[in-house]
């Protein structure tokens, strides 16, 4: 039978985990924006930042993606996305939209998880999700100064071309790392777990 004493003790653990939770989230504003909480906001806080950087001088790269999977082609894509311009907001999907596109079985990693990947990386400056198939209605929304898709893409058929063409942006491809995707990626994992399973299940 547990003492009083226990009681309280465990008590006071989840009190000061809950403390430092409220400190690392809420209360030390440098500590989030170190770890880039900051970098994933709403589509209304996007076009805020956007109309900010661009009345300062600043260019605004857009990109967007699913991003189920970061490897190394979207690293070298969004490197070589943030040359381009000033600052790189990406337009993320989100997992219903992928679910639509993919199918059923993806996002293998949720949106939150992706978002949080992509924040990580110093090239990227602003994550937002949107929940179309496609991010026209975003890059209306938005107006980039420069819209950035990878070279597999017609700049016809890039979404959201048009209205910055009309705004007097440009619209750019990046060529692809070849060999790199997250469907392949996938593919692999299946084939070595396949692999494996039958390996275990000889005598």
């Amino acid at each position: 039978m547990r003492t009083i004493e226990e009681y309280t003790l465990n008590w006071k653990k989840i009190s000061n985990i809950y403390l430092l939770q409220n400190f690392l989230l809420k209360g030390n504003r440098k500590l989030t924006t170190m770890i880039g909480y900051n970098k994933v906001v709403s589509q209304c806080e996007a076009l805020e930042k956007v109309r900010v950087w661009q009345a300062s001088g600043k260019k605004v790269v857009f990109s967007n993606g699913c991003f189920d999977i970061l490897h190394a082609g979207h690293v070298e894509y969004l490197a070589a996305a943030r040359e381009l311009g000033d600052v790189l907001l990406i337009g993320l999907n989100s997992d219903a939209s992928v679910r639509r596109l993919k199918g059923p079985s993806r996002p293998v990693c949720c949106e939150a998880d992706r978002a949080t990947v992509l924040s990580a990386l110093e090239v990227v400056d602003a994550v937002t999700l949107f929940d179309e198939d496609t991010p026209e209605e975003l890059i209306n929304l938005l107006l980039p100064d420069i819209l950035v898709k990878g070279a597999d893409w017609a700049v016809e058929q890039i979404a959201g071309a048009r209205a910055v063409l009309e705004r007097g942006g440009a619209v750019l491809t990046i060529p692809l790392l070849e060999g790199r995707s997250t469907s392949s990626i996938i593919e692999k994992i299946i084939q070595l777990s396949s692999q494996s399973a039958t390996c275990g299940g000889t005598t």
